[in-house]
């Protein structure tokens, strides 16, 4: 039983906004629902507060990993954004009042009206209205306020290679080869959290692990980078120095009586580093250089893991509201915050490792709004299953529409074991999706994409070859995001502002402006049906260059090799290669790394 204790009583701020003139409204990541949200007044609020969550419901509005309180509300003439900036739990309630059609009684036509009541347990009502008026300018208005899109290093547009947890440097090395001898491209391979000493982070298992710089420098000979994980808990342990650091330094958070905050995680009894200082801040980035982080180089990159923060034994798994941080804010305060502080200290450290010569690459499983300008976040712990995969569509439009750009989820699902069809649809769907990343459970069985037969192995190479065709095209929406804040992934009234049948679609999306995607999430199917927006357009299919008219859905066939994607008709019908190179603008500036791929992948073939 946990008490919270409020030292300074009950408090609580709210608002109602009445938003005339429009009934499709979106937002509020993250929560495993569709894109649109749906009317609360018959069930629960939409919870903003961030939790670890494993394996979590489906269709839920209950809060997951991390939270962005901006909702976006559009009609054909007008997008609005509302931003309600405050990192304490915070439920919204939104309904639509009513539909378009006639007041009998006043004889005069009656429009759409949705009320939004926002509810904060602490803090001061800081809301911000973006006015838009179209979707782009809102994005933009969005990103001016809380930071534009970091654009990513371009290995990190690549495949990543993850699982809890490769066992050694043996494993590493040969999961490593047999991406080779398979002829599927890769760019970076991932360790958990069994890579390290007794689950100390910036330490190696030295049995496992004896030379990990020997390692991450046989890999950077392929050009493909390590990641390993960095949690926001540190084990308590006395003979530890980096330990006996932060505590000496006063890093870690307190509880209310004044003494450091201990609570269980994966290592056991932890403190947690209070990254609301930016004293603890530094020191933690500081952790990262390479005179520190001994057995680290240059090619190494960083995973912040359960940083909510994760609590085993805390009230709904996290830390007590009534913790104390730097300067005397309770932890009710800051709650939404704290990983947004984790991942900006390990993406300084990062910077500062290099010089400031290059960009940095952190994901991390919590966010805030402003993540985007930090880097890439992935929707946690989900199931392999067919609704996981459907659900990952709709969770990964809202991120974007929220300005949460470079995100993903775990190809495969994290728990359970994916029978091979889902694997490869999964596959399909997540080389169409900004971060690309097989990930599993140690539980699950071992899952490499050359597993299951020769037939699954060919269309996971075509896949993934496929994406590394399109990296130029990646890059150029990702360098769009990054001055622009128009996201690469679009619903698909982003770009159809004005076609109410896109309103409500979560199921197919645009990347940037050009492609349409509408990945397989059903088993067994034999077609798709694929809404063509534009009417009067013609639209391209990319593998075919059959062409489409605009303004219609279509049924289209699918075999186990196919993705539908179409072509939007500014190319011309041309190949996407060639629409690159005729059409964008950041092309030549990345076409010799593509080509060094392409040395290192010798099947990539470029036009």
């Amino acid at each position: 039983q946990f008490v919270d204790i409020k030292a300074n009583g009950p408090s609580s701020i709210g608002s109602d906004l009445c938003l005339h003139g429009f009934s499709h409204v979106y937002g509020l990541p993250e929560h495993a629902d569709g894109l649109q949200l749906r009317d609360t007044r018959d069930g629960e609020p939409y919870r903003l507060y961030n939790l670890d969550v494993f394996a979590y419901d489906l269709y839920s509005r209950l809060g997951l990993y991390g939270s962005v309180p901006l909702l976006v509300a559009h009609k054909p003439d007008r997008t609005l954004g509302v931003f309600w900036l405050n990192s304490s739990e915070t439920f919204v309630n939104y309904g639509s009042l009513t539909e378009y059609g006639y007041n009998v009684l006043k004889r005069r036509r009656v429009e759409p009206q949705t009320d939004v009541h926002w509810l904060s347990e602490s803090g001061v009502i800081d809301c911000v209205v973006l006015l838009g008026p179209s979707p782009q300018q809102l994005f933009t208005q969005y990103a001016q306020l809380t930071g534009y899109q970091a654009l990513p290093p371009l290995f990190a547009l690549g495949y990543h290679q993850c699982r809890w947890n490769y066992d050694d440097e043996a494993d590493v090395k040969a999961v490593d080869a047999g991406f080779d001898r398979h002829g599927i491209p890769y760019d970076v391979i991932w360790l958990d959290i069994e890579h390290t000493d007794g689950k100390r982070y910036f330490t190696w298992d030295a049995a496992l692990f004896p030379e990990p710089a020997g390692l991450q420098r046989h890999l950077e000979e392929k050009k493909r980078k390590l990641v390993v994980i960095s949690d926001p808990h540190i084990k308590v342990d006395p003979d530890w120095s980096l330990y006996c650091e932060a505590r000496d330094g006063r890093h870690f958070v307190k509880n209310r009586q004044g003494q450091i905050y201990q609570g269980s995680c994966w290592p056991g009894e932890s403190s947690y580093l209070d990254f609301s200082s930016s004293d603890t801040r530094a020191w933690y980035s500081r952790c990262f250089g390479l005179d520190k982080y001994k057995g680290s180089t240059p090619s190494l990159f960083v995973w912040n893991d359960m940083n909510e923060p994760s609590v085993f034994d805390g009230p709904e798994q996290t830390m007590p509201k009534d913790a104390v941080h730097y300067g005397g804010w309770e932890h009710r305060e800051l709650h939404n915050l704290y990983g947004f502080y984790q991942h900006m200290a390990t993406v300084e450290g990062l910077i500062t490792r290099s010089g400031g010569l290059e960009r940095p690459f952190v994901l991390s499983r919590s966010f805030f709004a402003g993540s985007q300008r930090l880097g890439a976040i992935w929707t946690g712990d989900n199931v392999a299953s067919w609704e996981y995969l459907r659900i990952s569509i709709p969770m990964l439009l809202s991120l974007s529409v929220a300005g949460i750009a470079f995100c993903g989820a775990d190809v495969g699902g994290f728990v359970q074991d994916p029978e091979p069809e889902l694997l490869v649809r999964w596959y399909q769907a997540g080389a169409l999706q900004p971060f690309f990343r097989g990930h599993s459970a140690k539980e699950t069985k071992r899952r490499e994409p050359w597993l299951f037969g020769e037939e699954v192995t060919a269309v996971i190479r075509t896949v993934i070859q496929q994406r590394y065709c399109l990296l130029p095209y990646w890059y150029t929406v990702f360098h769009q995001a990054h001055t622009s804040g128009l996201p690469p992934l679009r619903p698909l009234w982003v770009e159809f502002p004005r076609e109410q049948s896109t309103f409500t679609v979560d199921n197919q999306y645009m990347i940037g402006g050009a492609l349409l995607a509408c990945p397989v999430t059903e088993a067994g199917v034999q077609e798709v049906r694929v809404l063509i927006p534009e009417s009067g357009e013609v639209w391209y299919d990319v593998h075919s260059a059959k062409a489409y008219n605009g303004g219609k859905t279509l049924s289209l066939p699918v075999t186990l090799d196919t993705v539908s994607v179409c072509l939007d008709s500014h190319s011309n019908g041309y190949f996407m290669s060639k629409y690159i190179m005729e059409e964008t603008f950041i092309f030549i500036g990345v076409f010799s790394v593509l080509v060094s791929h392409c040395q290192t992948y010798p099947h990539i073939a470029v036009e």
